[in-house]
């Protein structure tokens, strides 16, 4: 592309790019993306979930960059705290600088003010979980995954937003539909975000901008542009199911280049056969202790509740 030194070699385009070159090339594509995903007919709130992270540090400044100076958009970033010691604390001091450095708006909430156990608890609690109920999910990231999704919706409500953005990159959409199709959870596939088609009554839909970038060029465009990024990983990772198929997928990649991208048009080939009519999803209820949107009497966060004792 030019005379500058590579950052970056796409086995799976032949390209060689520099810095430059690279966040270009990115910012295009996401901004395709977002044509796509995000129709802004009317003043839009935008709320950005994001973690401290490289994914979401970039996802918002590239929304910045994008939308940001439209004046019928207004972004918000909102960060869940799950209560890990020792992580999630900086994480929280990198998003709050990231948003200072973008001028852009920065609320949080914690599992605590959610009512929900801090993540440090379950952890140290499990044992006694299993002993209460053999049936209970062994991971801490089962839990964690049911009570941040909740936390993103608390902060959704928040500032009334009518869409969330999610910084889920290449790797992280192959890794999914990799679990879900092993899993034999093709409808579990059909419903990840985006859901710009087919979204829920009284849910702000997910986009997901990212979701054709690698994880290794998001973490050098997060270089750089110079953004504010806590680059650690969740203590309590190792031993989750996404951490080995982390492993599958690189490997694949690495043995095909393009296979990430393969398995996320597998996805999209899965929801053409299904007209976007039949995709929408039907109006839920609400569950009947916490009231928040629920498919099942009871949702699935006040079930978690229940496994680890919190009323």
């Amino acid at each position: 592309m030019c005379r500058a030194p590579a950052v970056v070699s796409q086995a799976y385009s032949g390209q060689h790019l520099c810095a430059k070159h690279l966040d270009r090339s990115v910012r295009k594509k996401v901004g395709r993306e977002l044509r796509k995903q995000l129709s802004i007919n009317k003043p839009t709130t935008v709320l950005v979930a994001i973690s401290g992270g490289k994914d979401s540090a970039v996802l918002l400044s590239m929304l910045v960059d994008l939308i940001g100076n439209r004046p019928d958009v207004r972004i918000v970033a909102g960060c869940v705290d799950e209560g890990i010691e020792g992580y999630r604390p900086p994480s929280i001091v990198a998003a709050a600088s990231l948003c200072d450095m973008l001028g852009v708006e920065f609320i949080t909430t914690s599992f605590d003010d959610q009512d929900f156990l801090a993540m440090d608890e379950v952890t140290a609690s499990l044992d006694a979980i299993l002993e209460r109920n053999p049936e209970a999910p062994r991971l801490p990231c089962s839990y964690c995954g049911v009570f941040r999704r909740q936390g993103i919706n608390a902060l959704a409500d928040m500032v009334q937003a009518d869409v969330v953005a999610l910084g889920h990159n290449l790797d992280d959409m192959a890794q999914t539909v990799l679990m879900n199709l092993t899993a034999g959870e093709v409808e579990r596939s059909r419903r990840l975000a985006p859901h710009t088609d087919r979204p829920a009554e009284g849910l702000a839909p997910r986009i997901v901008p990212l979701r054709w970038i690698p994880e290794q060029e998001v973490h050098l465009v997060a270089l750089h542009r110079n953004l504010p990024i806590h680059n650690e990983v969740c203590p309590n990772a190792e031993g989750a199911l996404r951490w080995r198929m982390r492993d599958v997928v690189a490997t694949l990649e690495a043995d095909r280049p393009g296979t990430r991208h393969g398995l996320v048009r597998s996805l999209d080939a899965i929801r053409a056969m299904t007209p976007p009519s039949d995709l929408r999803t039907d109006a839920i209820g609400t569950c009947e202790r916490c009231g928040s949107l629920s498919s099942r009497a009871v949702c699935k966060a006040c079930e978690m509740r229940d496994l680890v004792g919190v009323k």
